[in-house]
């Protein structure tokens, strides 16, 4: 594999710990109320990748603790025949790792399958979480008629142009790619183990009842780009229609990953968010 160094500010806030059967890499920095950051599930998507621009930042006024999914980035991959890979899985890993660190309630912002994930928490230990964030997350049943995003997808073949059509494909018309995050993105995906296991991930189901859903009564911030070729605008629409205490946030001119293509508006929108009490 590549090298896969980090700055000296990420490396000393990188930590392992071991939560259900799991050696899960986190970055650990801040003070102050807890923020869980949740990476998308993608080829080549970690929590380095997804969330190196904001930690700093959200890092300010929290504690900010943004950890790698199981078989994904430093976290462990069992194989496949071991491990379901499913998102009840997820949700289970993500519920013992906050009950492991920050024993709640804390706040959580999930991207895709990560806002699948955070919202899955939500759904299952209401205890646990204080505020959501879904940022062109996946969790419903609403999808693009157009495939040829998903199509694109999964052709994707392991190589580094394979990987730039995958990032091409998720940003929207403005989006630029770092060449940097390119390479690490594509360095990741070198690893057998990841390839193993996201070739079960991306076959996951993502979905839940809509009924289920609407019981999540914790402050949820939606944030969308509104050229998203996956999380569509109108899932959005229907995610703030299920979910009563919901605000949304449609961006211009961008696609899947609003926290890299819009960062310092995602910073910005999201910090008031968090910040204020809503009850």
């Amino acid at each position: 594999m590549e090298d896969l160094s980090l700055p000296d500010w990420a490396a000393e806030a990188s930590r392992t710990i071991v939560v259900d059967g799991i050696a899960t890499h986190y970055f650990d920095l801040g003070e102050g109320p807890c923020l869980f950051l949740i990476h998308g599930g993608g080829p080549g998507a970690d929590s380095w990748g997804n969330w190196y621009a904001l930690m700093r930042e959200y890092a300010r006024k929290f504690r900010v603790i943004a950890y790698d999914m199981p078989g994904f980035g430093r976290s462990a991959k069992p194989s496949p025949e071991l491990y379901p890979y499913d998102q009840a899985s997820r949700n289970r890993h993500l519920i013992a790792l906050i009950e492991a660190l920050a024993p709640g309630p804390v706040s959580l912002i999930g991207n895709s399958m990560g806002g699948a994930t955070a919202l899955g928490v939500g759904i299952v230990r209401p205890d646990l979480v204080a505020k959501l964030v879904l940022m062109g997350s996946a969790g419903l049943a609403v999808n693009n008629s157009d495939s040829s995003a998903k199509d694109a997808l999964r052709q994707y073949d392991y190589t580094l142009e394979g990987m730039r059509t995958v990032m091409r494909t998720l940003g929207g018309s403005h989006f630029r790619i770092d060449e940097d995050v390119l390479c690490y993105r594509d360095a990741l995906m070198q690893d057998p183990a990841a390839r193993k296991a996201i070739s079960v991930i991306v076959r996951s189901d993502l979905t839940y009842p809509e009924a289920a859903i609407a019981e999540v009564k914790v402050p949820t911030l939606v944030v969308a780009g509104k050229e998203d070729k996956i999380s569509v605008p109108e899932r959005n629409v229907r995610f703030l229609e299920l979910l009563e205490n919901s605000w949304g946030f449609f961006v211009p001119y961008v696609g899947h990953w609003v926290m890299i293509e819009a960062s310092e508006i995602f910073l910005n929108v999201t910090s008031l968010f968090l910040a204020r009490d809503w009850d």
